[in-house]
């Protein structure tokens, strides 16, 4: 399926005060709301290649250009158009060199077909698209506007691979487990980080003695029975 739909009236489409009412007024449905128009430029002429069965360059030299939240939507005066869905547009930008300033766009003719949904890693058809406004001015307000739609309708395909990376086999032949038990000897790594963990642990009480202290405890500390026979000798 071609990326560009041929049309023969502009879609509907309301504006950004028309949106808020609705949705504000609560619909049975809001996916009944038409989508809102974010620019709309007259005296737009259009080129597309390869060309497009049925829209003639003739028909591409004059006409308004649609920017709305649903589609990129272009009418000539002649009365034929066409419409083109965000997702299709894998590039767009302002190129303001000769001949004339214009916004270029880059449009996958694989999107929406069952391969180029399949792979997305293979070569697809790619169709250009040059804008070129009247007033020159209407170049940036056009790419803003071409931009945000645009964000509101990522690639599929994208979402799907970025699935993708979330999952990863791992070898679990090159990870060794510990099957020990609590009585086996830390090794030279684990004591060290051990006593990093004793280093960083709160003792708010004081409840764990100086290696100094404990050793002074330790040689100054005389068991009861001894001191007791001691004093019954000095009695005798």
């Amino acid at each position: 399926m071609p990326s560009v739909k041929l049309i023969g009236a502009v879609p509907k489409f309301v504006s950004k005060e028309e949106h808020t009412a609705l949705v504000g007024s609560t619909p049975t449905s809001f996916n009944d709301i038409p989508p809102v128009i974010k620019h709309k430029e007259e005296n737009v002429s259009i080129t597309l290649d390869p060309p497009l069965e049925g829209f003639s360059a003739e028909t591409a030299i004059q006409g308004t250009l649609y920017v709305l939240t649903s589609v990129l939507a272009f009418i000539s005066t002649t009365g034929v158009g066409f419409e083109i869905q965000y997702p299709a547009i894998t590039l767009h930008a302002v190129a303001r060199g000769a001949p004339q300033p214009s916004i270029y766009c880059q449009l996958d003719e694989n999107y929406g077909t069952e391969n180029g949904a399949a792979d997305n890693d293979s070569i697809t058809d790619m169709r250009e698209l040059t804008i070129v406004p009247q007033n020159p001015d209407s170049l940036n307000p056009i790419f803003e506007a071409l931009s945000e739609c645009a964000a509101l309708h990522p690639d599929p395909r994208d979402e799907e691979d970025d699935l993708d990376d979330a999952f990863i086999d791992i070898d679990e032949s090159k990870f060794e487990t510990f099957n020990g038990d609590e009585n086996e000897e830390l090794s030279e790594v684990g004591r060290a980080a051990l006593a990093h963990l004793e280093s960083i642990i709160d003792d708010p009480h004081n409840l764990q003695p100086e290696l100094d202290d404990a050793t002074d405890i330790n040689e100054n500390f005389e068991p009861a029975d001894e001191k007791t026979e001691e004093k019954e000798l000095k009695k005798d």
